[in-house]
């Protein structure tokens, strides 16, 4: 067998999302884009600002000694210094430039800060649904990842989190605005769950990280605001990236902030700088590093997703379906008529219709739809969304 059981069960659990995709693009070549209406990627659809897009042609326009050659691991001074001032001024902590190392995305983030902090053993711990991914960082650095379901409305269920926290509990990691369901944890549930770290790591004698992956944190909608995790714990990590609020998936630009009080700080900054080169990533791109130091609290049109999330919502809830309206991100997480979510979605796939069934991110029984898409792909998929819910039954 050329890969091992556990690729293999990885594979499985984590190919819903690109399954879906890789669907999408064969219908698309059968019966052409137009005809297919496929909300199971998170690409960002809104362009990049005009700002972004006049500062990456001042930055490849300089003419610096060095440029595009390696610098600190941790990323340049300069940018750092900038991100450390706008999220001291959005979360109320001061952060220098020491405290912030740039990344290959928030991804790149995660599997930095898992190998940091994880022993062989040691338990991660995340609320769901989540981003299914979580599980394969936490096994890249021989961690072991736990899950705990939220509650009903998808908000955090700190009595199942207490349950769930043991002697081996490392890193709680959580992700506002969620993915898949939307949702924007709020303040008081923040400060809970920062109480709650307090108490367990008194009674077990050690630190528990607090960890939020916040790609989608400035992607918010109808007044609502992220609580900030370096203002209510101490021992706490910011992973976070460009892809959404600069629509640069694909440049991998990111960043994570370190909390100025968390226990042992000079070796958990060392730490991850270490780490950001050694897994191989070795910088943060140069060129988007300079770029977004320009720009920085600079975002694409949210108002555009805005008024998306109403389209698809007015259209869904016309027909009858039954969901909880997003705080933030560009995602829905409808329950799935019939309870089954993965007959429902491959239902909607007969009319070409892409979604990405709630199991592949530890949640049966809704199904994501991700509304970063034309208006035209969500107008004329309802029909396909109608004629799927009465065969269904509903």
């Amino acid at each position: 067998m050329a890969v091992s059981e556990k690729v293999r069960g990885f594979i499985s659990q984590s190919s819903w999302i690109r399954k879906m995709f890789e669907e999408g693009d064969r219908l698309k070549k059968q019966y052409g884009a137009d005809k297919v209406f496929d909300f199971s990627i998170g690409n960002p659809s809104v362009e990049p600002p005009l700002e972004l897009r006049r500062a990456l042609r001042e930055v490849a326009a300089e003419e610096v000694a060095g440029a595009h050659g390696y610098m600190p691991n941790a990323g340049y001074v300069e940018t750092r210094r900038v991100v450390a001032e706008a999220l001291s001024k959005d979360h109320g902590v001061p952060l220098t430039a020491d405290h912030i190392i740039m990344t290959c995305g928030a991804a790149g983030a995660l599997n930095v800060i898992c190998k940091v902090l994880l022993e062989p053993g040691d338990e991660l711990l995340s609320p769901v649904p989540c981003f299914v991914e979580y599980k394969i960082y936490t096994d890249n650095a021989n961690g072991v990842a736990k899950f705990v379901r939220t509650k009903d409305d998808f908000s955090l269920d700190l009595a199942a989190m207490r349950d769930a926290i043991t002697e081996k509990t490392k890193i709680v990691l959580i992700n506002s605005p969620n993915n898949p369901t939307g949702k924007v944890y709020d303040e008081a549930s923040i400060r809970g769950l920062a109480e709650l770290l307090e108490d367990r790591s008194r009674t077990y004698g050690k630190e528990i990280y607090l960890v939020s992956d916040e790609p989608y944190r400035e992607i918010v909608f109808d007044g609502v605001t992220v609580p900030s995790i370096l203002a209510a714990y101490r021992n706490s990590i910011i992973a976070s990236s460009y892809s959404k609020s600069l629509s640069l998936a694909g440049e991998r630009i990111g960043y994570m902030a370190v909390n100025p009080a968390i226990a042992d700080i000079k070796d958990v900054v060392g730490g991850l700088i270490l780490f950001n080169r050694t897994l191989g990533f070795v910088n943060a791109p140069a060129l988007m590093q300079r770029v977004v130091a320009k720009i920085h609290g600079v975002t694409v049109d949210v108002a555009e997703y805005r008024r998306k999330r109403e389209l698809l919502c007015d259209g869904l809830s016309s027909i009858g379906y039954d969901f909880i309206k997003p705080g933030g991100t560009f995602y829905l997480f409808p329950k799935a008529p019939g309870g089954d979510d993965v007959e429902f979605v491959k239902a909607l796939t007969k009319r070409k219709i892409l979604t990405v069934p709630g199991m592949g991110f530890g949640w049966s029984g809704n199904f994501r739809i991700a509304f970063c898409v034309e208006d035209a792909t969500i107008v004329n998929s309802m029909k396909g969304f109608a004629e799927t819910f009465k065969e269904f039954g509903q």
